[in-house]
């Protein structure tokens, strides 16, 4: 036991010692999330719910779609939102996020503060690729929390898209800001 909380106490000085050298600035939360800036030409058709419930693997989906082109075809459908918490708990995610949501680790899930952004298309690439890999392809932070450790990857650990929808629709039904903050 002492051992496990030597670790965790290591873990979040580390998250203490990367946040003071790499300081963000905080969000701007009167406007929506911005994606990436496309190439130049007509916005990219967002994708049919037929298309997005063909199941895939999640960095299949990734590569195949077009930045802002995903939407959650489970949004408050409270089948996918039960099977959602389960994938949730199934994932581990709340290792870092906390059972409820609420944070620990990582960022919360329960407010209005979106590291990255709070879109369906955001989200599903930063589950999918991680924090790391997510900037890469050029999206960058937006906000910041008191505790921001990096996103692994779960798009090799998630077996199908449609888990990384479920798992959103869930963690929708954690949110705690009002609808005008609602972009999904």
């Amino acid at each position: 036991m002492q051992r496990l909380v030597r670790i965790v106490a290591a873990a979040l000085a580390l998250g203490v010692v990367v946040a003071y050298v790499n300081p963000i600035s905080a969000a701007d939360t009167s406007a929506p999330p911005v994606p990436p800036k496309q190439e130049a030409g007509p916005a990219p058709e967002p994708l049919s719910m037929d298309e997005l419930k063909k199941p895939m693997k999640p960095l299949d989906r990734v590569a195949m779609a077009p930045k802002g082109t995903l939407k959650n075809p489970y949004t408050d459908n409270a089948e996918a939102i039960a099977e959602g918490k389960k994938l949730y708990f199934g994932k581990s995610c709340n290792g870092c996020h906390g059972g409820g949501g609420g944070g620990g680790m990582c960022p919360p899930l329960t407010n209005t503060v979106w590291v990255y952004g709070d879109d369906d298309d955001t989200l599903f690439r930063l589950i999918s690729l991680g924090s790391d890999d997510l900037k890469k392809t050029g999206y960058h932070r937006k906000g910041t929390e008191g505790v921001v450790g990096p996103m692994p990857p779960f798009g090799e650990l998630i077996d199908e898209d449609q888990q990384v929808w479920k798992i959103i629709a869930w963690i929708r039904t954690l949110f705690k800001g009002g609808p005008e903050r609602r972009h999904w």
